[in-house]
């Protein structure tokens, strides 16, 4: 490069990319790369507000302001639309959650005698980062780290590596520890002493055959749609509330005056009971996760929601097109690899309108594609940014006929 460049995007990865292609870390645009490979900072530029970044993995895109991160964002989600000829009537606003907001969390443990380090990976390393502050974590969760660190390290374990599982519900933080088994009564007492100390809404402990219940005062349960809910150990939640709110008031405005809707891939029930109670609709529920699968059928009876679950693997066994037609709606919310099966029966179906959450545009493309391949058009789309500062990225869609 013999003349200075300009940053013009950010690719997915989080590098910056010039007109010619160049990529280049950790710049934003508006940046000039000059030809040294030196980087001045541009209009969009920011500083950095966590001490970690940029070694931390937990964040990719803290030196982009707001607008950038904005930008970042909205463009993943329109150019995997355009990259399958997908061009959306109309694009909702941005949903960007706040910093401080994530409310689950895996944190890893090594530890050396009495020196203990707990934090996130560094990116594309196994090293550890051992993190003094955090700007994405809920501060209730990252008030969990130092008296962790004290206990963990006054066991004076020769050698210690565990992953812990935070997640803020409505008792507070649930606390799963894997990998990590304590050694004779004493030591199991103190990490019984440590849930009290810490006010823990749980404490389960996994060295290999599933989370072992240590400490749970009272059953541990996530409100969805005005519903407690039993959170079993290890399920999916929303990573933040903001999040999760954006996401169900979308479905809540697009799928409004459905009388019979079929939530996909349902998980607890965040959708379902959300539905149930803001547009008063019959909602019938598929999970292939037996536990979450329980939770959400022994909510929706104690409540007495109009929520009927289903015991269902959708890869294996999809609803088909017969099964769809019954309903005056649908809503799916996958995992990251999509629903290539189950979407191509509702591509032959009947349904008139369709509300598909995604926490992968490139997956999400093609399965969109193939629902416009059966006559539905993409009449909505919503970017969602609830990983803050992270290439991740997430959204809300609709498809009508």
């Amino acid at each position: 490069m013999s003349e200075p460049e300009t940053i013009l995007r950010v690719a997915a990865k989080g590098d910056g990319v010039t007109a010619s292609g160049r990529h280049v870390a950790l710049a934003a645009p508006g940046d000039t790369v000059l030809p040294d490979g030196t980087v001045q900072p541009g209009p969009h530029h920011a500083d950095a507000p966590c001490r970690h970044f940029p070694k931390c993995g937990g964040c990719q895109l803290q030196h982009l302001d707001e607008v950038a991160w904005h930008d970042f964002v909205t463009s993943r989600v329109l150019n995997a639309a355009s990259g399958q000829g997908l061009e959306p009537a109309i694009v909702e606003p941005t949903h960007l959650s706040p910093p401080q907001s994530r409310r689950r969390a895996t944190l890893h443990v090594e530890g050396r005698g009495k020196n203990v380090r707990i934090g996130f990976r560094e990116g594309r390393s196994h090293s550890l980062v051992d993190l003094s502050e955090c700007t994405i974590m809920h501060p209730a969760l990252f008030a969990m780290i130092a008296p962790l660190r004290a206990l963990l390290g006054g066991f004076g374990r020769k050698k210690l590596s565990a992953d812990v599982h935070l997640t803020l519900t409505d008792q507070g933080v649930d606390f799963n520890v894997k990998g990590f088994t304590p050694e004779g009564l004493a030591r199991t007492e103190a990490l019984i002493d440590f849930a009290q100390q810490n006010a823990l809404a749980r404490l389960t402990m996994d060295d290999g055959y599933g989370p072992e219940t240590h400490w749970e005062p009272e059953p541990v349960t996530i409100t969805l749609g005005g519903v407690p809910v039993a959170l079993p150990p290890g399920s999916f939640l929303q990573p933040t509330a903001e999040g999760e709110h954006a996401l169900i008031a979308s479905a809540r405005e697009w799928l409004d005056g459905a009388k019979t809707v079929a939530d996909l891939f349902s998980g607890l029930g965040t959708f379902a009971f959300a539905l149930s109670e803001g547009t008063g609709a019959k909602v019938l529920t598929a999970e292939a996760a037996r536990d979450a699968h329980m939770a959400c059928k022994s909510a929706a009876g104690i409540a007495q929601r109009q929520v009927f679950a289903q015991h269902r693997d959708l890869f294996r066994n999809p609803l088909l097109p017969d099964d769809l037609d019954k309903f005056d709606a649908v809503l799916l919310d996958p995992p990251r690899a999509g629903a290539k099966e189950q979407v191509g029966r509702l591509a032959a179906s009947k349904v008139e309108r369709i509300c598909y959450i995604s926490c992968n545009p490139a997956s999400w493309a093609k399965d969109a594609a193939t629902l416009i391949e059966g006559g539905y058009r993409l009449e909505r789309l919503r970017p969602v940014g609830q990983f803050r500062w992270s290439t991740h990225v997430e959204l809300a869609s609709l498809f009508v006929r």
